[in-house]
């Protein structure tokens, strides 16, 4: 079991097996739904939980990817709903995350804090793993997928949205989308020598982008025009050959 679906629905129907799990780790139980699909076990894990009842400041973000990691996962997908501050990438597209800056201040960032594991850095430079990056966009042009570019996420602490004054700061910076959920989860992921990428769902544009209010049957609606297709997706790449030779995540620690 390598491969594991963050956020990811929409594809039980296709499923040759299904079943649920119960993984242990230090940081808390998490439970996983494993299905089966032309052989090969998938994780699907829900980000804010079943009933999505957890907000974005509370998730347990250590828990959810230890448990992948203790159930062997090795490449992870994951989708994202982002509210947009680039005029290019609005409502109801899909972007590719390419790269982040963390506007967190209260989470948990790390598996590492020293005594006998020692001090561990981990390299950045390719947060989001090329290689998942490049065969996401090889299959989205295979079922007719429209992705309208990379984009560079600003992840804020939630659970409330943005000021404009914020939202123009992160712009100036260079950040094109906004979201709560995808920092401390890809500095996990890649802590822990995990292949990770992320797709964001543009939902609203950013306050003080459009003058109009953020609701949310907007942000549903966008999420389900979009997340069936993007798993669909995230399942073809997953199932076929893939591997970690094209990519340098499971080299991207370093203890001093």
């Amino acid at each position: 079991m390598k491969k594991a679906i963050i956020g990811g629905t929409g594809v039980y129907d296709i499923a040759e097996d299904s079943r649920k799990q119960i993984v242990k780790t230090e940081y808390g139980d998490v439970e996983v739904d494993i299905i089966k699909v032309h052989g090969e076990d998938i994780v699907f894990l829900a980000r804010h939980g079943k009933s999505h009842s957890v907000p974005p400041h509370l998730i347990n973000y250590r828990a959810n990817i230890r448990a992948l990691q203790k159930l062997g996962v090795k490449q992870i997908y994951a989708t994202c709903a982002v509210g947009s501050c680039n005029e290019n990438y609005g409502p109801g597209q899909v972007v590719i995350l390419k790269n982040f800056i963390d506007f967190t201040k209260a989470r948990p960032m790390t598996f590492f804090q020293g005594g006998e594991q020692g001090v561990v850095h981990t390299d950045m430079s390719d947060p989001y793993c090329s290689n998942l990056r490049k065969l996401f966009q090889q299959e989205c042009r295979t079922l007719g997928i429209e992705v309208k570019g990379e984009a560079v996420y600003a992840c804020t602490e939630g659970p409330r949205f943005e000021t404009e004054y914020e939202i123009k700061m992160y712009k100036q910076l260079g950040c094109d989308v906004v979201g709560m959920t995808n920092v401390p989860e890809v500095v996990l992921a890649k802590e822990l020598g995990m292949c990770y990428s992320a797709v964001g769902i543009v939902t609203n544009w950013c306050t003080g982008i459009e003058n109009k209010e953020i609701t949310l049957e907007d942000i549903q609606g966008s999420m389900n025009k979009n997340k069936e297709m993007i798993t669909k997706a995230f399942i073809n790449v997953l199932t076929g050959d893939i591997n970690q030779e094209q990519c340098f995540c499971n080299r991207s620690t370093m203890k001093l």
